[in-house]
Parts: C-alpha cells; sequence; structure tokens
C-alpha cells in the first residue's frame, strides 16, 4: 500500500504543514511518496526528499502549476492517483481546496480533517465544532483524506535524501488564471506554524485598544498574533488572523487568550494547545474550562503589567 502527500510549499520551501501530513500518512501503515507540483520547485522537491519516512518524491515543474490553482493540481493528481491508495493533504486553505476535486474526479468520498488513523480505513474527525469525534471507516479504493495538523507531529526533515523522480505535467485545464494575489507582511511568525501565540477578544472594545495592547505582547513573546471571530467581525483585526472553526486552527505550545469569552467556534480552534493562558474579568467565562492558567483581571491593566515584567 502506497500513499500519495501533496505538498504544500511556495515554490521554494516545503510549508510546515506538510510534515505533519506525512506523518499522518506514515501512520497509514503505507511507503509515503511526495507529489511537488509547481513551477522552479526544484528546491522544494529536495526538501522533500529530506523528509523521514519519505521513500520517493515526485516533481512536476510546470507554468500551469506554479500558482497553485486548484483545477490544474486536482487534474494532476488524479493522473497520478491509479497507484496509490491514500491521497492526503493538509487541512489548510491549500488542501480544502484541492481534494474535494481530487475527490469528485475520482468519484470517491474525502474524509475531511483527520486528527488520528486508526486503521488504514479507518480515522477520527471532530465534528460538532470538536464537542465530538466521528471515526469514519472508509470502503473507496482510494482514501482521500485532509489531515487536521494539530494531530500529528511534524515529520523530521534531517533524514538522507531519496530520489527525486520528474514526472510529466498534465496539460493545462484553462479552467481558472490567477489574476492578481494579495501578501501580507509581518516580522512575526506565521499563525499556524508559530510556537507562541497571543489572541485578542471582543472584550478589547475596539481596534484602538486591540493595537495598543496586544502587539506589544506579541513582541515580548516573539508570538504570532490572532483574534477571535468576535474581534474580526468587530473590525478590531484582520480577518487572517481569526482563530477559530471558520478561521485558522493552532496548536502552539503557549497560546495566550485575552478578553476572549471561549465561544465554541473560536475554542475548537485553539484547544489543543500545549499551555492556555486566559485573562479575562469574567471568572464564568467558558475560556477557563480549557485554560491551564486563568487570571481573573482588567486586561487593560494586567496586561500591561505583564509586559513591563518581560
Amino acid at each position: 500500500m502506497t500513499a500519495l502527500v501533496i505538498a504544500e510549499h511556495d515554490n521554494t520551501s516545503l510549508k510546515p504543514s506538510t510534515l505533519n501530513t506525512v506523518t499522518a500518512a506514515l501512520a497509514c501503515d503505507a511507503d509515503v511518496h511526495v507529489l511537488v507540483a509547481g513551477r522552479d520547485c526544484v528546491a522544494a522537491a529536495q526538501a522533500a526528499a529530506r523528509i523521514a519516512g519519505v521513500a520517493r518524491v515526485l516533481h512536476v515543474d510546470a507554468a500551469h502549476l506554479g500558482d497553485g490553482l486548484a483545477e490544474n493540481l486536482a487534474a494532476q493528481v488524479v493522473a497520478l492517483a491509479g497507484g496509490y491508495g491514500h491521497l492526503l493533504a493538509p487541512a489548510t486553505a491549500f488542501g480544502k481546496n484541492v481534494l474535494p476535486r481530487v475527490a469528485a474526479l475520482l468519484d470517491v468520498m474525502q474524509v475531511s480533517d483527520v486528527t488520528h488513523v486508526r486503521a488504514p480505513d479507518t480515522f477520527d474527525r471532530p465534528i460538532y465544532a470538536g464537542n465530538a469525534i466521528a471515526t469514519v471507516q472508509s470502503a473507496d479504493p482510494v482514501k482521500v483524506l485532509t489531515v487536521r495538523t494539530t494531530g500529528f507531529d511534524a515529520a523530521a526533515t534531517d533524514s538522507g535524501t531519496v530520489a527525486v523522480d520528474v514526472v510529466e505535467a498534465v496539460p493545462d485545464t484553462g479552467l481558472s488564471a490567477l489574476v492578481g494575489r494579495e501578501q501580507t507582511k509581518s516580522e512575526r511568525p506565521e499563525l499556524t506554524a508559530a510556537k507562541i501565540v497571543v489572541s485578542g477578544g471582543r472584550g478589547l472594545g475596539s481596534k484602538e485598544n486591540f493595537e495598543a495592547v496586544m502587539p506589544p505582547l506579541a513582541d515580548k513573546l516573539g508570538a504570532a498574533l490572532g483574534a477571535s471571530r468576535a474581534a474580526v467581525d468587530a473590525g478590531y483585526a484582520p480577518n487572517d488572523w481569526q482563530v477559530g472553526q471558520t478561521g485558522k486552527i493552532v496548536a502552539p505550545q503557549l497560546y495566550v487568550a485575552v478578553g476572549i469569552s471561549g465561544a465554541i467556534q473560536h475554542l475548537a480552534g485553539m484547544k489543543d494547545s500545549k499551555v492556555i493562558v486566559a485573562i479575562n474579568k469574567d471568572e464564568e467565562a467558558p475560556i477557563f474550562g480549557v485554560a491551564d492558567y486563568g487570571l481573573v483581571a482588567d486586561l487593560f491593566s494586567a496586561v500591561p503589567a505583564f509586559v513591563s515584567s518581560l
């Protein structure tokens, strides 16, 4: 049995989510191959060849694959799918964009947000915002899986290299084209890959308060900045900072929740964090139910005092 991991990358380096997905593929008792499809992505393919447990890397280089368009990448995956029992990608925007198309083209079901592999055909996934875990068994000849990366450790990247095989690209489907891309650049760590995340909620009261309180704390800790959905909807923070079921799923070593009540939607995105610290003036706030350390205090005095003591 062989599994194919579709690598998430930027044509230069692999995204950390790929390493977690490789670990999930290995748990399927399969030989693991990694597909690196893009344009001028030799460096990413070579990085994939150093991942522990990977037996083979497939390198596809073509101009129409350079922008990661889901239609073209799905066609490439389907062209290679015949030799594989499992097709996996991280449950990020990348994987959620590509694999449903792959599953549809193969006429099989997709198992989304896999958090645990019980057997090669049996998987756990969260439902009801993580309040229940469903165990799903697939009888399809090809298992198409998106992997919630917080459920699996990252594979090591210091092993010897394996063969990188060049594969012919399928033709451009012509179904889509990239019009433009706007990227936010920040000196802070990427939210989904950061070891420390500090998030602000509705309790901050305004965008001005958010900007006054949260960045100094993040800078002191070397953390990524996040926000609850309520804070994002109120305009305190940009959409790409949202942590939660409809935002980004994070599991850092340390998660600091400031002025966040702890709605189910938010908890679903961060409750797998190793250590959770909550600061909220409401001692009945649900966030304290998952927090390892809780401080019942006015955040406008507690957070500046915390920053000054660091």
